[in-house]
């Protein structure tokens, strides 16, 4: 098998049409790849060859290139001032001279190395321009196909591009098929040894936001925004969003009349993943209580200063508030951005030094009391109770 160089032209140009590439960068690929070929076949495998190809012609310059030495030691790099000035007559000691060869046509091995040369070159300049072009578009959700499942990672069509999803992207529980449509978040481009590789998820906070801005177009003009979120996907989301107009209610507007909205993005993560959407509070104690929701907390003890919270519910809340697994406070705290401790009115929790308590549901009026001091009280309580039994009757 040889190379026809009178067809490489056509060759250049309809790659370059098919992929989507420049045609000066397939033909600067095609013309490294001959100068690997020419060197196998003609030349010596340590010299430097340049090659140039007319692509509307098929005709090839070969050139070696040497440098002007005094004395030469490698006849594949070096020449010497004497040979040097019967190709240029200006040329000194110490710069380079292009000498001209002929590669009418190259042998099978040969034109094997360029043939594979080329199909590596070409596969990572079109990744590096699809990357680039790509590059726009992080932070953005696009429709997908899956390609393959290896494993637990996931291998994704884009319109122009190849992405993976690896399994800490994935949505817990779902199941991905080849052929299966669906919607991804560009999350980033990882640079690895094998070139830059597209990275998608369908399981960060960013996604479900994402999701929102398409069902929620008051987002867009600013009148509701989300202010944060925390996320463990295919199980639970937590939402906090404000309003900025006076009289608009922010969590109905997410939520969308009869539930429309948020069924919306339910539908594309699954009916598994539940969603709570609750009022962002500047107020960071009002904003833990709503964290926590549905939680009835009776009083809130914030350590700013550590970013702590205890937050303490009746006995019959506790389950509530801290969920299947820890699941409730663990999100809320992501969400606060506050480590959460949950406890019940009837334990004596240690107040942080400097710290603010809040109180929902005062008892009689006052704030909570310690233990020992509600046990003092129902002691006397009782007392008081068995002195006027015993007082006889008229």
């Amino acid at each position: 098998m040889e190379f026809d160089l009178k067809q490489l032209g056509a060759v250049i140009k309809a790659i370059a049409s098919e992929k989507n590439l420049p045609e000066d960068s397939v033909k600067e690929i095609v013309e490294q790849a001959l100068a690997a070929a020419y060197r196998r076949d003609f030349g010596e495998r340590d010299q430097e060859v340049r090659t140039s190809l007319n692509i509307n012609t098929g005709d090839l310059e070969v050139f070696t290139i040497k440098t002007v030495v005094d004395e030469v030691e490698d006849d594949a790099l070096e020449m010497s001032l004497e040979d040097a000035k019967k190709i240029n007559p200006k040329v000194k000691v110490g710069e380079e001279v292009e000498i001209p060869g002929q590669a009418e046509s190259f042998g099978r091995v040969a034109a094997q190395t360029a043939k594979q040369v080329i199909m590596q070159r070409l596969r990572e300049a079109e990744r590096e321009i699809v990357m680039n072009e790509y590059q726009d578009k992080i932070g953005t959700v696009v429709n997908a196909i899956i390609g393959r499942v290896e494993g637990r990672m996931v291998r994704v069509e884009l319109e122009k591009a190849q992405a993976i999803m690896p399994m800490s992207e994935q949505i817990q529980g779902e199941r991905y098929h080849p052929g299966q449509r669906l919607k991804v978040y560009i999350k980033d481009i990882e640079k690895g040894g094998r070139g830059p590789q597209l990275v998608v998820s369908r399981g960060c906070p960013e996604f479900i936001e994402w999701l929102f801005r398409a069902e929620v177009p008051e987002m867009e003009s600013g009148a509701v925004s989300i202010k944060a979120i925390s996320r463990e996907a295919g199980v639970r989301t937590k939402l906090a969003v404000t309003s900025t107009v006076p009289g608009v209610d922010a969590v109905g507007t997410f939520v969308g009349g009869h539930g429309t909205r948020v069924n919306a993005v339910m539908s594309e993560i699954g009916d598994s993943e539940k969603i709570d959407i609750i009022v962002w509070d500047e107020d960071i104690e009002q904003f833990i209580k709503n964290a926590l929701s549905p939680t009835e907390t009776t009083a809130v003890i914030v350590d700013e200063a550590n970013k702590k919270a205890i937050v303490r519910v009746a006995e019959d809340q506790l389950s509530i508030a801290i969920g299947k697994g820890g699941q409730n406070v663990r999100l809320a705290s992501k969400l606060t951005g506050y480590e959460i401790d949950i406890v019940s009115d009837n334990a004596n929790a240690d107040v942080p030094k400097g710290a603010e308590v809040s109180t929902s549901k005062p008892l009689g009026g006052q704030k909570l009391k310690r233990k020992d001091q509600l046990e003092s009280s129902l002691l006397e309580a009782i007392e008081e109770h068995g002195e006027e039994s015993a007082e006889p009757k008229e």
